[in-house]
Order: structure tokens, then sequence, then C-alpha cells
């Protein structure tokens, strides 16, 4: 249940209008970030001034005409750089800044420039940027046309900061500039990397109402102020896509002209020069079109009269226009849909007000500080509700609300227990008296009409409705005219036929209410949610958003009893809590399938439940929960997942990713503290409660994290608690202060914990020694410790290994991937109390640190990197120690010369080592004579894999040759991917039937051929028929064809380790076992079995008669399902023993096998 960690770029922490973009798609960043020269907008106003002087005193390329002072003289840092590359193609631009910093003494930026020149040098496109525009000159009456259209254009767009100019007469209400917007808006058309030039769409993404319709007319007002671009946008027009949305044909000519004063012949010149001309395109979600997918339906032609669809498809893919700029803004759940007709676009997503902006909306909108606190206060311990106010309109909507309570002297929590209900007390306040109160059915039947708009609206994913829509939820005229009234609902703009809901939050309230409803007269008195419609609501999509995320949050907020009072007593209407049950049957099932995507971060059903604020329905929710996976970037998250664990009683795992930027802790108290950081870190001592408050919690994974000192010391006195049962602790990817001293005192001070995993973490030198000195500590019962890629200089490499010595509860260390610097001298340590030693990355004279006196146990040196010296140093290691089990030095440049040293060993001394992996050695047939001699002499030795070794037929014939003596006591085998063809078939065919012992065989991917397969299959077969018959696929889960691997219950069980994969099906009379290449059914006396064999890319049967298998029926190759029935009691097996044979459990003979003949 989890999601993946935000990791917001450090250069945007200036400018918290903005946020990482859109993950749709790869190439979306911010204006900034991924623009030439941002340093340029840190140059401060007067060094700006300055840069401005000297750049005219720079000569152009000879095409273009000098710069001017009127172009440069209001011209901000975007718009300067932008002048820059048009009248400095290429790499001039770059020298031409350079030039100007080196005279102004800028050192440092003299260097930026010079490094981003080079990084961008190879995709520079000077010709790209050379096109200078063609000169435009209007007559005195096209002028006075445009002044004209550019008072309009002031007069309309200038009511947006107007105090009262939403929702309608309120006073109170006023509008807030985002920080950073100004920033934004000279940055919209800054040119790009790599190629170095201006992109020609540029898509502004957000949520419902975070200000994207703001952002356009403010790029209006200022370039109608001659503000935006002034040297190189002229004309800019903005549309709302409504406006190509009728039934009438028209061209993008009229289109433009009605904004013209009506001139046609202005418009058809302003279209004719498109470098000068920007396009605001909005309203998308309003769109009721279809936009065309076939090219040649659509238009160059601006003077042809076209379909809307047509008309807006050409402009978005720049099939009309291509050399306009072009400006989209859109909803997050409507990219999907536009970006296939885009061209390149420049992705920019917006997120509304931050943290601070929301508080400092806070402080202005209260005139008196303690009111302002007091409501700050409150909001910020409401998740949903604070997140809401990322839209200003929301913002100021709860504002008003929280003011109201505060004036009645009410408390805030107990009025407002969630967002929905701060909704309930707004839009009462909107409906009529007559409405709320009404004696009468109609009013009632009103409200459930605009509920039913709203709910049908949210299942299509629809935000604009017509006529047939209202009718459909029976709202006849004169109830769309209350409502319109009441401002509940607003017109369309461009079309007086279609409505839409005021805010998009009112349409999802709506939608959220209709399900709490009661209605008397019915005999069921509630709208029912079926199954279907509540998984809708829960779900997680992929990597896309929940549309439904904003109903179900009212939804669970209603069925809150404090809210559904509020909607009894403030909308006068009845609720029945009939869906409360279907909502709790649906989230407290066990999920099916993968967990949340990690793009999540969070389960949404977490959420949903901290509306609700009920303990008792969130505890039967959350009752089945057994592992969260719970990525916190923002305290919304951690505030969300602090009230949920709480109910997870029987949570088990728990992994935790907490971002860089998230602050759980107050911080330092000289510094301003963040608005309610205080709270932050009480939340997250809340989260760690569940350390001592859930018995079951035994698996904690810290991965992707960076903490203050003061978070990690909170989590760690949790860890330490007596009430702690934690077993296993893992950290991957964290800070270097997340692994601290506190940390691991969890060692000695929490009894329970047996392991604890570091990975990729690099280790301060006190936290090192504190690791050293805690093992050594008589309480420390820790049993394995896994080291991978935190690397640890020799000095404290060496304390490490002398404090193994003195820890007698250690059975298991990993040392991997660089935990050592190589070439360091370090001293012999004995660790007697080892049993696993696994992955060391070391040298010589670190390799033989831990192998003498191992106790019987594992040892892997896998993809170490060992020299000729380091396998002399393994090999007399190994002389002295005499208890080794288990040794690996898989993919190691071994070669036949460097195994020398280990057969010598490995024959002339008796170890009781019992596995020995040699998988990717580079070995070859030369050195099989050598392992047969092992073989011989060490019959302890019983499992071998030789995998991705070129053997070839050679060595393979003499491994067979030893297997078929009759005192070889190899159990295990492993010759996969080792080169060898059908030509050694025959010989081990001769192993599966006359071999005792032999119960693992893996020949996967090798070149058998179809025959060979065929002769394998049938000697395994013959085998192993047995009482308990299953069959099995192999270890390695490749696509590429295979024969399949056929297992048998055996009396005896296999020894550890030698077949990894190899589970038995035994102990009832009717067993079925599924796998990738067929089944067996056991049915009392017979066994049917069914086989699989495939090749060269097309999959194909083999029937269990080709195959060999006696009483088969016939059946011919590429049959749908093949059968074979096998006797209850085989006869006695080739060795001689009898009807209780040691049968073979397993033969692998796939993953890449090409069986043609």
């Amino acid at each position: 249940m989890g999601d993946v960690k935000l990791n917001p770029d450090p250069s945007c922490s200036s400018s918290p209008l903005f946020s990482p973009p859109s993950p749709a798609s790869s190439s979306s960043s911010l204006p900034y970030r991924n623009g030439v020269m941002p340093f340029l907008l840190s140059v401060g106003a007067e060094h700006l001034q300055r840069f401005k002087q000297l750049l005219l005193e720079e000569n152009p390329s000879p095409d273009c005409s000098p710069l001017t002072w009127d172009q440069l003289k209001s011209a901000r840092c975007g718009e300067v750089i932008h002048l820059l590359t048009e009248y400095f193609p290429g790499r001039r631009a770059w020298e031409v800044a350079r030039d100007i910093f080196a005279k102004m003494n800028q050192t440092e930026l003299c260097v930026q420039i010079q490094r981003e020149l080079n990084e961008i040098l190879p995709n520079l496109e000077p010709e790209a940027l050379n096109q200078r525009k063609r000169e435009l000159t209007l007559e005195e009456d096209e002028s006075d046309k445009i002044r004209e259209y550019k008072a309009r254009v002031m007069s309309e767009h200038s009511a947006l900061w107007d105090r009262t100019s939403w929702p309608g007469n309120n006073v109170d209400f006023f509008y807030q500039e985002p920080w950073g917007e100004d920033t934004l808006l000279q940055c919209l058309l800054l040119p790009r990397k790599p190629q170095g030039r201006q992109p020609k769409t540029v898509v502004l993404l957000g949520d419902a109402a975070v200000g994207k319709t703001t952002v356009a007319k403010k790029v209006m007002l200022e370039w109608a102020e001659d503000k935006f671009y002034a040297h190189k946008v002229r004309f800019a027009f903005y549309l709302r896509c409504q406006e190509m949305d009728g039934l009438e044909e028209r061209s993008f000519s009229e289109l433009i002209a009605c904004k013209l004063s009506g001139s046609l012949p202005l418009a058809s010149r302003i279209l004719s020069h498109p470098e000068h001309l920007i396009l605001l395109l909005d309203g998308f979600e309003e769109l009721t079109l279809t936009l065309i997918n076939r090219p040649e339906d659509l238009s160059q032609d601006w003077d042809q009269k076209m379909p809307g669809p047509v008309l807006l498809t050409s402009l978005l893919s720049k099939t009309m226009l291509p050399d306009a700029t072009i400006i989209v803004f859109l909803r997050f759940n409507l990219w999907k849909t536009v970006s296939p007709f885009l061209k390149g676009p420049s992705l920019i997503t917006l997120t509304g007000f931050s943290t601070p902006e929301r508080s400092r909306y806070f402080r202005s909108y209260f005139k008196h500080g303690r009111d302002a606190d007091a409501a700050l206060r409150f909001a910020t311990g409401n998740a949903a509700l604070f997140s809401m106010c990322r839209a200003p309109v929301t913002c100021w909507l709860v504002c008003s609300c929280l003011k109201q309570q505060m004036e009645r002297g009410s408390s805030l929590p107990q009025a407002f227990p969630n967002a929905a209900a701060v909704f309930v007390h707004y839009l009462s306040s909107l409906l009529p008296t007559q409405v709320r109160h009404a004696v009468s059915e109609t009013h009632q039947e009103q409200l459930k009409h605009l509920c039913s708009l709203a709910a049908e609206g949210m299942w299509k994913n629809q935000w604009v409705f017509g006529e047939t829509d209202c009718s459909l939820a029976r709202l006849d005229e004169r109830d769309v005219q209350l409502f319109l009234r009441v401002r509940v609902l607003r017109r369309v703009a461009a079309d007086r036929d279609l409505v839409a809901f005021t805010h998009p939050s009112f349409q999802e309230f709506f939608a959220a209410l209709l399900f709490v409803l009661c209605f008397p007269q019915r005999l069921r008195n509630f709208e029912a949610l079926d199954s279907f419609r509540v998984l809708q609501l829960l779900a997680h999509p992929g990597r896309r958003r929940n549309p439904l995320a904003g109903m179900a949050l009212f939804l669970f907020g209603l069925l809150n009893d404090t809210s559904t009072l509020s909607v009894e007593q403030l909308l006068g209407c009845k609720v029945s809590p009939g869906n409360k049950r279907k909502l709790l049957k649906i989230a407290a099932l066990p999920p099916d399938g993968d967990p949340p995507a990690p793009h999540h971060r969070l389960p949404q059903l977490f959420y949903y439940l901290h509306e609700i604020r009920e303990e008792v329905f969130v505890g039967q929710a959350l009752h089945e929960c057994r592992k969260a996976l719970l990525v916190i970037s923002k305290i919304r998250e951690l505030q969300v997942s602090a009230f949920c664990l709480k109910f997870c009683r029987r949570l088990q795992e728990l992994e935790l990713t907490v971002a860089k930027t998230t602050s759980l802790s107050p911080g330092p108290l000289p510094s301003p503290r963040p608005e309610g950081s205080d709270r932050n870190s009480l939340w997250w001592q809340e989260f760690c409660s569940v350390f001592r408050t859930h018995e079951s919690l035994e698996v904690l994974t810290v991965k992707d994290s960076a903490m203050d000192t003061e978070t990690v010391e909170i989590l760690a006195a949790a860890l330490r608690h007596p009430h702690c049962n934690l077993r296993k602790l893992i950290f991957r990817r964290v800070g270097s202060l997340v692994v601290s001293e506190g940390i691991l005192r969890v060692l000695v001070e929490n009894p329970h914990l047996r392991h604890l995993e570091i990975e990729d973490t690099k280790l301060r030198r006190q936290v090192t020694e504190a690791l050293c000195s805690t093992l050594r500590h008589p309480r420390c019962f820790l049993q394995t410790l896994r080291l991978d890629g935190c690397p640890f200089d020799p000095t404290s490499g060496a304390d490490l290994a002398r404090s193994l010595r003195k820890n007698i509860h250690l059975k298991t260390l990993m040392l991997r991937r660089g935990c050592l610097e190589r070439d360091e001298p370090c001293a012999p340590v004995l660790a007697p109390q080892l049993e696993k030693l696994s992955r060391l990355t070391w040298q010589p004279a670190a390799v033989s640190w831990f192998l003498p006196r191992l106790l019987p146990g594992a040892e892997r040196l896998e993809n170490c990197d060992l020299t000729s010296l380091s396998y002399r140093s393994l090999a007399f290691s190994l002389v002295s120690n005499r208890s080794l089990t288990h040794l690996s030095l898989a993919e190691n440049a071994l070669q036949d010369d460097g195994a020398k040293e280990l057969w010598n060993i490995l024959r002339n001394f008796q170890f009781p080592l019992q596995r020995l992996v040699l998988r990717s050695c580079a070995l070859t047939s030369e050195c099989c004579q050598d392992i047969v001699s092992v073989l011989d002499k060490n019959k302890n030795l019983t499992s071998l894999d030789l995998g991705c070794n070129s053997l070839r037929d050679a060595g393979v014939i003499v491994l067979c040759q030893h297997l078929l003596k009759p005192d070889s006591g190899l159990q295990v085998l492993e010759l996969g991917e080792c080169q060898f063809t059908s030509f050694c078939c025959p010989v081990l065919t001769s192993v599966l039937l006359h071999n005792c012992t032999l119960r693992h065989l893996d020949l996967s991917g090798n070149s058998i051929g179809l025959r060979g397969a065929k002769l394998l299959q049938n000697a395994a077969l013959t085998r192993v028929l047995g009482p308990r018959v299953v069959l099995v696929s192999a270890p390695d889960q490749r696509p590429s064809p295979r024969l399949s691997a056929v297992q048998a219950r055996s009396p005896t069980p296999g020894p550890a380790g030698s077949s990894p994969d190899c589970g038995l099906l035994g102990g009832s009379s009717h067993l079925t076992q599924e796998f990738p290449g067929g089944s067996v059914v056991n049915r009392g006396r017979q066994s049917i079995v069914t086989a699989k064999v495939g090749w060269a890319g097309a999959e194909s049967r083999c029937s269990a008669s080709a195959l060999g298998v006696p009483g088969a029926a016939k059946q011919p190759i590429g049959s749908k399902n093949v059968t074979a029935r096998i006797p209850q009691r085989p006869s006695p097996c080739a060795c001689g023993l009898g009807s209780r044979p040691r049968v073979l459990r397993a033969l692998f003979v796939e993953g890449g096998n090409r069986l043609t003949e």
C-alpha cells in the first residue's frame, strides 16, 4: 500500500508556485529548470540594468538590426535571455553573455555560462534561431482597432484583482498573487535545452481552480500593457474552447475578427504573420466535441470554414499556424486526451498556493493575529481541508466559514470535524431559505435532482451540462434559474444553453450528497452504491490520479455523525446510513493483486478514513491490514498515516520513505519555524508510537529517506521502547543522519531485534564505531548483519572483525559491493560463530578475514573481482577452516588456472563442504576431470552448480561418467547454459536411469534439440513415476521456450539450498499443481500429467506418447492438451532399489533450449 517519493529540484525552492511536472511525459519540465541561462534570473536589478547597457554595445549577426533601448529597458530577465538567443543565434548568445559578465567582473557567472554552453553545444540549432520575423506595418485605422482591443482586454481582465470579483458580491473576497508568478510569466517562452530554442507549444497543467485561468488572464493583461515579451508578441488572443464548440462551421479568421470589432481584413493580416502571434487556449474541461485524429481531415487555411473539432485540432497540432506560439491550459485528467495532438510541448505544473502562501492568505484575511492563529491552527490540523486551500477560491471559502463560526463563539473542531462539514455550512448559506426549510417535497426534490446531475457528471467525467443532461436529472428551467441565481451553477462562457457548477468542488460535494440523502417515499430509502461504484471511488488507477477522489473524500466526510447532523439541520434533509455499511464492507476486504503504485504515496483509503474520523469504522476497515508501504513527502501524508496506522492492529511489516523536503521536527529555535512545525513533530511521535502499541509489527524498512537528527531520535526512542517487538530493521539509500548512534542502541535495548540491513548508505565514522561497540555488547542478540554498499576504511573494518569475535549470537554477515577499501592489508581475525558470509568485494588480505573456523553454514564470495592471489588466499583459508558447508564463488572470472588451487585443497583435505557454486566462473571442459577427482575424494559434496560455464559436450560427458559410478553421491547438479548439444543426451539419459542419488538436474538453456528433449523427458518420466508427481518450472522465469521440469516427492529431504524452488506437493489424495508448461492432477490410484514443449518464439505442445510415456493416447504435436495416464505403483527403478526408489526430485530442461532439429 504505498507510493514514490517526490524529489523537487533545489532550484525551485525559491518559487513555491511550481512543483515537479506531471509524470505523464518524461519531457516535462519547469520553465526555468530546463531553460537556457537560468542563472540570469538570480541577477539583481542593478546588475541586470548594467547587463542591458553593455548588451547594446554588442553587434548582432549581419542580417539582424541592432538592439534598441526601447526593446531592453522594460525587459525582464527571461525576456533578456530571449532577446540574446534571437539576436545572437547559436553559441554566439553564450559568448556574448560571457563577455559581458567578464566586463562586470562576474567570474562565477562566466564559469556557469561556459559550462552550460559545453553541455548543449552539440544540440544547438542556429538555423532555427536565425529565422527573423517579417515586418508587419499596420494602417492607422488598424492600429486604432488594436488599441481598442487592448483596452477591452484590460477592462475585462483587471476585474480578477477586484476584491468582489468572485463569487459575486462578497466584500471580504480578495485576490492574492502567488509567489513566483512574475518569474513564471517571464519564463513561459524561455528558450529550452538542449536545442536552445523557444518552445512553440507550452502546456500549463494543474488541478481544478489552482489558477490556470488566472495565469492566462494575467498574460493577456500584461500583453495589453506592453509588459509581456513586447519585442516578440504583438498580438495575443485568449480563446475558450467553447468558442469553437458549436454546430455552425466557421473559419479561424472569423473567430479572431470577432475580437477585433469584426475586422476580417485585420484578422487575416495578423494571421499571415504568425511569428508575431500568441494564442492562449483554455476551457478544455468544458468541451463537448471530440478532437480529430485523422491528419488528412485537418486544414492549414485559416480562412476556410470548418467544424469546431477540425479547427481546434488543426491549431493544437500546428497544422494551422505552425509558427505561432500557443499556450494550453489543462487539468491533469485531460492531459492523456490532448497530448497526442501536441507537437513538442513544454510542460509546466501549477500547484496553486503553497503552504506558506496559504498561511499568508489566512493572516491577510483575519485582521487580528489571535484569530489568524486560531484559524490557521485549526486548518493545518485538518489534512484534507488545508490541502483544498491550494485553490485560492477554496482558501477564501474556508476562511469565510471559519470567521463566521468564530464570531458566533463556536468551537471550530466541533463545528467542522472535516472538510465536508465546512462545505455544508457554506453551501447552506447560498441556498434560499425556502429550499432549506421547505415543508413541501418540491424543494427537497430540487436538491435531489441537482445531486443527480452532479453524480452523473462525476461518473462520466463531465463538467458541463446541456438541456438534455438537466432533463435527465429532472431539473427544469425554473430549477436551473434558481441555482444560477444562488451561484451554485454558472453559465458556460460563449454558450447560454450550457451550465456548469460554479466550482468543481461544488459538483464533487453534491455528487457525494446524493448517496447520503434519505428518500422515505422509496422502498429502499437511499440511492444505493453498488460494489463497482465503490471500487471506482477507492481505485488507484496506475500512475494516473483518481478523478473521483474528491467525491469520495466528501462522501466519507458526510457519513461522519457530526456532518450528518449538519446536513439535516442546515440543508433540511434526512440522511440514510445505508451506503455506510456498503463502503465498510468493500473497504475492509483484503487488497487483491499488487499494492498501489508508488506514485500515490499513500493508499487512497487512508485519506477517506481520515475524513470520516470514526474509530469503530476505521478499525473495522483496517482490521486485515498486514503490510503498509508509505511515502511521506507532505505533512498531510504524515498526519493521515499517523491517524490510520493506529487502527492497523494486525500490521506486521511497514515500509517507509520520508522525502528529503519533509520537515517532521520543529527545527532549531532561533530560526523561523514553518507554520505548524511543532504539530508536525507531534504527528511524527504519534506515527512512531505504532512500534510500541502494535505487538505484531516485526519488520521496518526505511528507504530513500532523509531525516534530521530530532526526527531520527524520535524514531529511535520508539524502537527502543520495552513494548517494541521489532525483529527486522532495514535501511536502504538513506541519508547519513538516519543511521545514528541512537538507532544502533536499539540493537542493545530491544531484545527482539535479530536482523539489521544497511544498504547503499554512507556511514559516518562515529556510527561505524558505535556499530562495533554495539556488536561487542553482551546484550546484543543480533543474528544477521548486512552492510551492502556501505564503504568504510580498513581501521573500522578491523574493529568490526574484532567485534565479531566477542559476539556469540551473530550467524550471518553480508558485506557486499565495496564495503572495504581495496588493496588495504588487514590482519586475519577469527570469527568462529559465523554461519554465512556473503558477497565480499575484497582484495586478498580481506578475503581471509572471516574464513577461519566457520561453523556449518554458507560461504558466498560472489561477484568479488578476485585475483589469482585472492584464490590462493582463499584456498589456504579453507585449509584452516574445517566447518564450512556451503561455498559460492559465482560471477568471478576464476578460469581453469585460478580454480586449480581450489581443486587441490578439496582433493587433498577432507571438508564437510556440501554445496559448491561456480556459476559464471569462465570454466571450460579442461577442469571437468579435476571436478570429478574432487567428487571421488570428497563424498560430502552433494550439490554442485556449474551453470553458465563453457563445459560443452566433452565436459558434460566427463561429469556423466562419474555420475554413472555406483558410489557417486551427488544429489544436485546444475548445468544450465553450459553450451552442450544433443550429442551428450544419451549419456545424460543413462544418468537419469541408473544414478540412484541424483535428485535435481538443471539442463536449461542448452541446444539439445527436440530429439534430445524427448530422450530426457522419457527417462525422467520413467524414473519419477510415483504416488506423488508434480511438474514445476525452472527457478529462472524467462519467457524463452522450455520443456517442463519434473519433480517427485522423495522420502528424504534434499540438502539445504540445493534446489531453491523445488517445493513439494503431498498430503492429499486429490492434488493439482499448475505451472507455466503444464500441470498434474493426482486422483487416488492414477496421476494425469501434462507437459509443454516450445521453441524458437512459437509455442507448441508435445504429446506424452511422443515423449515415450507408456499408455498415453496418440496425439499429434500442436494439440491443445496432452494427457498421460500413469499407474499408481510404478515398476521398480532401473537402479534396483525395488518399489521405494530414491526418485528424481527435479529435472530442468527449459529457459532457452533450442529444440528444433
